[in-house]
């Protein structure tokens, strides 16, 4: 089976180069073999065809069940992390039904209800800071998207039950946070436990215990059932299909636990990268803050993540620095012609979100942070994927933004900061997702008093 031209390293070296500088990989690949080419980054070196053509794309979202399907690898890769019942990595009927079960808590007024827990708990944790002293953002934006994720996902408030959820995430995750130790999940021969104190028994240790509080959490709240809270653990446990089947405790840990590791990880990075962007290039703060005078101090969170500017920031967050740089890989089940190449079933395909959001007849200048670029056209799912497309797109999308622009709206309407390197920072891959090198130093210079309307225009 012929595929498309891609670089000639050894497979071995393409993964390695995949965990440790992937953008350089990618920029350097697409301009030597073009917009669809194949990459040795999969499972154990296996080839991928990484697309970042639009219409490409279009063709593969739109062809999924019939003319692709879920990759193997990709669900062998996702597996030790989110386990066997996880949206991420179901295929066919069952895909479906979990998604369709999962689709409520994450629209419409259920949203609205996480709106001021996200804006007080973005403002306990900011008001823990002292004044002055250097912190590293990206740890306050996880301690933030942890415990929106604890109290909306779960419903875990203080107490000890979630503190040490709390802990035990927090070291499990961080394990994975050096392409060094995430080369666990792209090598599976690597995946042997050789002693209690070994890299890969370390890890299964964590998860179990991690596996031991949730189970414990949904056994006591099956037994004691409250219809009246709105935290999407409860919203599941009372979600039924077209039998009026439930989800088992297996398959409800699962889901959970993919939702919390999205939902703390990605989120944090993509707040780090927002408000990084917004103090490196000051106007953009500034234009922000006019925009926020509009609405006076805030009352209503959905009307604060209507706002046309905060959302095209967090928009061109996104796009110059996807967290996920490449959409899920998915494998041809029939013969097809993919944007002039012919591909045989069983080759993987995985579109490239990077690669796509820095194409110049797109985004023209597409190294710069414009947010301009949102408020003067739209794009197509196709030509901006952040949370990927197609039946796979993010389950979680509309909450992770909405979360975004509220932390971010809430940090600048009541804090004046400063970076601490005024350098630019690079992206740097930390296991599974694109992160700030350095996690980005800041300070809180003063808090500002409590924003009154003004009738001003917003600058251009």
């Amino acid at each position: 089976m012929k595929l498309p031209d891609g670089p000639k390293s050894p497979p071995i070296m393409q993964v390695i180069q995949w965990m440790f500088n992937p953008l350089d990989y990618l920029e350097e690949a697409v301009n030597r073999y073009g917009e669809i080419f194949t990459g040795r980054i999969g499972l154990n070196g296996a080839p991928i065809v990484l697309v970042s053509n639009p219409q490409a794309i279009q063709q593969i979202f739109q062809g999924e069940f019939k003319e692709f399907g879920f990759a193997i690898e990709q669900k062998k890769f996702l597996e030790p992390l989110v386990g066997k019942y996880s949206v991420v990595i179901l295929d066919g009927q069952t895909h479906r039904q979990h998604r369709q079960l999962l689709m409520p808590p994450f629209h419409g007024k259920r949203m609205q209800t996480y709106g001021q827990l996200i804006c007080e708990i973005t403002a306990k944790i900011m008001n823990q800071l002292p004044l002055v002293q250097p912190f590293v953002t990206r740890q306050v934006m996880k301690k933030i998207s942890l415990e929106v994720m604890l109290q909306a996902v779960f419903g875990l408030q203080t107490g000890e039950s979630g503190e040490y959820l709390k802990k035990l995430l927090i070291s499990w995750l961080d394990f994975l946070g050096s392409p060094i130790r995430a080369s666990f999940l792209y090598f599976t021969f690597l995946q042997k436990d050789l002693g209690a104190w070994s890299p890969w028994s370390y890890f299964c240790r964590l998860k179990q215990d991690i596996k031991q509080v949730l189970y414990r959490e949904i056994n006591y709240r099956r037994q004691n059932y409250d219809p009246e809270r709105s935290d999407i653990l409860t919203l599941l446990l009372s979600a039924r299909d077209e039998n009026n089947q439930g989800l088992t405790d297996e398959e409800l840990h699962d889901e959970v636990l993919g939702l919390l590791i999205a939902g703390h990880e990605i989120t944090a990075a993509a707040m780090t990268w927002g408000l990084y962007w917004i103090h490196h290039q000051p106007h953009v703060g500034e234009k922000l803050l006019a925009e926020l005078h509009t609405l006076g101090d805030f009352q209503d969170p959905v009307s604060i993540s209507q706002l046309p500017y905060l959302t095209a920031v967090c928009q061109e967050t996104l796009r110059i620095y996807p967290t996920a740089i490449a959409a899920s890989a998915r494998v041809v089940n029939s013969p097809i012609n993919l944007n002039g190449y012919k591909l045989e079933p069983g080759t993987m395909v995985m579109p490239c979100t990077y690669l796509v959001h820095h194409r110049q007849d797109l985004y023209p200048n597409s190294h710069q942070f414009l947010p301009e670029r949102f408020l003067e056209r739209q794009f197509s799912p196709y030509e901006y994927l952040p949370f990927g497309g197609g039946n796979r797109r993010c389950i979680g999308a509309a909450l992770s933004m909405f979360e975004m622009k509220l932390v971010i709206a809430t940090i600048t309407s009541k804090y004046q900061l400063n970076l601490i390197n005024k350098q630019p920072i690079k992206p740097q891959y930390q296991g599974f997702l694109l992160a700030p090198t350095g996690g980005v130093k800041m300070r809180i210079i003063s808090q500002r008093q409590p924003l009154k309307p003004l009738a001003i225009a917003i600058p251009n």
